[in-house]
Formats: C-alpha cells, sequence, structure tokens
C-alpha cells in the first residue's frame, strides 16, 4: 500500500471552523453562544452551515462542541452513541426528559459515554471559554437529534423552526419550510414516559471515566476505556483507548482499523514512509488502515491522548440501560 502523506488528514485546533447555527437553541438565551465543530463526517448538525473538515467516515463520527462560561446544550438524546472528553474547562452534564434525573461534573481529561434513549445535555460551568470533543457513532450519527419538547417551543418563540426534513429555518430572515414540509413534530407525554430514570448512582460508574484512573491504567499499556474489556463496557461501534508515554511501542506500526487519534495534553511525534509532524492538544488525526506509523511524545512531561478505533459491531450501545424507547424506532 503506498502511504498516504497524513497532513492531509490531520485537523488543528486552530484551524476548527465553527458554526453557530448547528441546533434549533442556536437563538435561545443561554445557548446562543455556543460553537459546533463537524472534525469528521456529518455528524448531526441540523445547519447547512456546518463546515465538515474530513468528510469520509470509519463508522463513526468526530466532533467539539464549544462554549462560553454557563452557556448550555439543549436536552436531547440521540440513537447512537455519544462520548465526550474534556479538552478544557470545567463542564456540568444533566439528564432526564427535565433534565433533573442527575447530573455529574467533569474536569479535563475526563471523559462520559452518555447512554442512548436518555434526554442529557450539558453547559461550561468553568470561567474560560471550555471545550469538548465528542465521537459519534454510526456513519450517519444515527440520523440526528430528537430535542425535549420544551426545547422545540422555546426555540420557535425565538424565530427557529425544525421541519420534518431535519433542517432549521429562522423565521426573523424569512425562511420557511418548503411547501408540504410540516414541522418536526414533539413527543407527547405517553412517548416521553417510556425514557427510562437513571439516577447518579447508576450512571456515573457504569459511564463516567476519570482521567487520572485512565492515565494509570495507561501505564506500559494502552488503557480500555470503552470495549468490551474496558473500563466502560461497552461495543458502540468503535473502541477507545488513552494512550500515555509507555503505552506503545516505539517501533513503527499499523492497523487494519481506522485509527483516530485526539490530543488531549502534551505533544506526539506521528512519522510514517515519507513525513512526519507533531500534533498538538486539540489535534485530531485519522490514520487510514495498512498505513505505517510510529507514535511518540514529542517532548518530555504529560503527554497523553485519546486513540478511536473502529470496530465490527453495530453503532449502538448493547448496555442494558442503552435500550432505545420506542418511540425513537
Amino acid at each position: 500500500m503506498t502511504a498516504i502523506d497524513l497532513n492531509t488528514r490531520i485537523v488543528r485546533y486552530g484551524d476548527l471552523m465553527p458554526c453557530r447555527t448547528a441546533f434549533i437553541d442556536a437563538h435561545t438565551p443561554g445557548s446562543d453562544q455556543k460553537e459546533n465543530f463537524t472534525i469528521m463526517g456529518g455528524g448531526v448538525s441540523e445547519s447547512a452551515d456546518q463546515h465538515v473538515h474530513i468528510t469520509d467516515t470509519p463508522g463513526f463520527n468526530i466532533g467539539a462542541a464549544g462554549q462560553p462560561p454557563k452557556c448550555r446544550n439543549s436536552l436531547h438524546t440521540h440513537r447512537t452513541a455519544e462520548v465526550f472528553f474534556v479538552l478544557s474547562g470545567r463542564w456540568r452534564f444533566f439528564w432526564g426528559v427535565n433534565g433533573k434525573d442527575g447530573e455529574v461534573v467533569l474536569e479535563e481529561g475526563d471523559l462520559i459515554n452518555i447512554p442512548t434513549g436518555i434526554f442529557r445535555g450539558f453547559e461550561n460551568i468553568g470561567t474560560d471559554y471550555g471545550m469538548i470533543m465528542a465521537v459519534l457513532g454510526g456513519d450517519d450519527a444515527g440520523g440526528g437529534v430528537v430535542w425535549a419538547p420544551q426545547v422545540i417551543e422555546e426555540a420557535q418563540a425565538h424565530g427557529l423552526v425544525l421541519a420534518e426534513n431535519g433542517r432549521l429555518y429562522d423565521s426573523k430572515k424569512g425562511e420557511h419550510p418548503p411547501t408540504g414540509v410540516g414541522p418536526m413534530p414533539t413527543l407527547n407525554a405517553e412517548e416521553l414516559a417510556q425514557f427510562p430514570k437513571v439516577s447518579s448512582q447508576e450512571f456515573v460508574p457504569n459511564f463516567v471515566a476519570r482521567y487520572w484512573d485512565m492515565m494509570a491504567m495507561a501505564d506500559g499499556q494502552p488503557a480500555p476505556v470503552i470495549a468490551a474489556d474496558g473500563m466502560l463496557k461497552d461495543r458502540p461501534g468503535f473502541r477507545l483507548e488513552l494512550l500515555r508515554d509507555g503505552s506503545i511501542p516505539t517501533d513503527e506500526y499499523q492497523t487494519e482499523q481506522h485509527e483516530i487519534l485526539m490530543v488531549m495534553r502534551g505533544h506526539w511525534r506521528v512519522k510514517w514512509d515519507g513525513g512526519e509532524t507533531s500534533l498538538a492538544p486539540g489535534d485530531t488525526c485519522a490514520i487510514p488502515p495498512s498505513q505505517k506509523v510510529s507514535l511518540t511524545p514529542a517532548m518530555s512531561g504529560e503527554a497523553s491522548l485519546f486513540r478511536v478505533i473502529n470496530t465490527d459491531d453495530a453503532a449502538g450501545p448493547t448496555d442494558n440501560f442503552h435500550d432505545l424507547p420506542a418511540v425513537l424506532g
């Protein structure tokens, strides 16, 4: 196989192009300053303005959300996996139809694997602009987002209408759904009652991994974070590991799967036949199957990255908490 210039497969943190109109709450006070980034794959953006950095997908999507302090992402759910790790800032994640079933606070490096079939939201509770990086299951990310009814109703009051075709229309700009395309229907009380209630005591041990626990496990080997044998036992269509200095040999290697590197801390040197480069925090590198590379920290000090590898599992979680309500189909 001819080596690919991996410089064409790297999305630098400083080159990320945000979209502020990605979702239905783009005009809702408290949520109107958030930025959405689609790094690899189409993601779940509802806006034609969303820029996609790498269009192909390996069975999952890579994205990010950036928010200033006190900015909130509204309650929604997905049909496939949604995994976040905190690149910067301090974040509160909350869940339930009304967002009151439970909550957890994540610090930098912490990771959360949010169950499907549960409404979830998150907000930056730090003092500076923060960024969370995301992995979404499925090539099409499960067909989009299902919003809590109150989110849709509040958005309409601020001029945004989500149509049944999954696209947003801004009535303040004179935009309206095409003839014959109605608004996205909202879930009724009976449908909402099918969504499970999960307490913080049930949620946190099964779906949250703390950075320093992962770092300790990665001493001498990759730490399996999300996998059948992982800290968070799940098979959502990808395997997610944490790597640190010494987790893997410094020799050249290759895999038969897509390998996505997402740097958390420090700088990492990636070499391949004909080239090499350095990856910094927030950078994403998509290594195709059979590409020979070597991977080492570029300097002394703390260095860590998350590695995501596609698997043959279905693009949806298998844990008991992940059972989809019938309403989601």
